[in-house]
């Protein structure tokens, strides 16, 4: 189903089966020549939904280039049919060269057992991720945008805003005029991005916080989020998400006082989550992942504020103490 927010504006709702997420929005700026904004899974059930939306608002799928704002397969997954089209394919370039060079799915590995990770977990975490099960297949030439770019479609002149944090190279996009921000993963009401860290050479949670100090500088009434509502409070949000992640860090603090010296998927696990299992041993494979993967970016976030250390005390294995 299509929905109109705007003239020529439509979010199209697009289900992601058994995932927390529920549901992608998708977006439509209708012309001659449409853009459409994140797609779903490449899975049949997120193609029929979103070429229905697109039916239903008169768009064939021949007409219509494609705005990809991160490279996760719930945003990006049906990108590479679309491109099959004719549909040029506009991304960051960091998350456009990492869709096309192939996720690091061992480095990742060998990343989360030196932090805790049950080895034993391990595989069918990697099995089911759906990333690999509902992702892009092949590469794709796309058409990079970066900081400051322009896009204009029916009417709308959408300038690109690169916002890393959720992915390195997350981009999101403002309507100057219309005072719009299409968000993507960077700003959700009532739920919080994941913020995940898989190697020791990024700060992810470091670069969201400066990406939220950039977009609160910009001139915005309407947000257009990846997921769950469109909403108007945005520099209430955006202070909401700041005071989130300090509550984390404080968290992560208060358990290392606790625990002392402990791997950081440790630290995950005496974590308070808002999920429906009565306690982490219930939490499914994929969701320690991701859990132990934001307890990880909270960490490393505190260590370069010097407030954590990590010590590597061998047989691969790593634990992180109160500085």
């Amino acid at each position: 189903m299509a929905e109109e927010i705007l003239p020529q504006l439509y979010r199209i709702e697009v289900p992601l089966p058994k995932n927390p997420l529920r549901a992608l929005n998708a977006y439509l700026i209708k012309d001659d020549r449409s853009l459409l904004i994140d797609t779903g899974f490449a899975r049949e059930e997120c193609r029929s939904a979103l070429l229905a939306g697109l039916t239903e608002v008169g768009v064939q799928p021949e007409e219509v280039d494609l705005f990809v704002t991160h490279l996760h397969a719930d945003h990006s997954g049906l990108a590479g049919e679309f491109a099959a089209r004719g549909s040029r394919v506009y991304m960051s370039q960091p998350d456009a060269e990492i869709l096309n060079d192939g996720i690091r799915w061992e480095a990742m590995g060998e990343h989360a057992k030196l932090n805790g990770f049950p080895p034993e977990l391990l595989d069918q975490t990697m099995t089911r991720h759906p990333a690999r099960r509902f992702g892009i297949e092949g590469k794709i030439d796309f058409n990079y945008v970066r900081e400051g770019d322009l896009l204009e479609y029916g009417g709308f002149a959408l300038q690109c805003v690169l916002t890393p944090g959720h992915t390195v190279g997350h981009m999101c996009l403002h309507e100057v005029s219309k005072r719009i921000l299409v968000s993507g993963d960077h700003l959700l009401d009532r739920i919080t991005p994941n913020i995940s860290l898989w190697n020791d050479a990024r700060n992810p949670l470091g670069d969201y916080l400066r990406s939220l100090d950039r977009v609160s500088k910009l001139d915005v009434d309407l947000v257009l989020p990846g997921h769950r509502n469109v909403f108007t409070h945005f520099h209430e949000r955006i202070e909401q998400l700041r005071q989130h992640h300090e509550k984390r860090c404080d968290e992560a603090l208060s358990i290392l006082s606790c625990y002392g010296a402990i791997s950081g998927c440790e630290v995950a696990s005496h974590m308070k989550w808002s999920l429906s299992y009565e306690s982490w041993e219930q939490f499914p494979p994929n969701q320690k992942w991701f859990g132990c993967g934001e307890a990880l970016a909270h960490l490393k976030l505190l260590e370069e504020r010097g407030q954590v250390r990590r010590l590597d005390i061998g047989q691969g294995r790593r634990v992180l103490v109160r500085a």
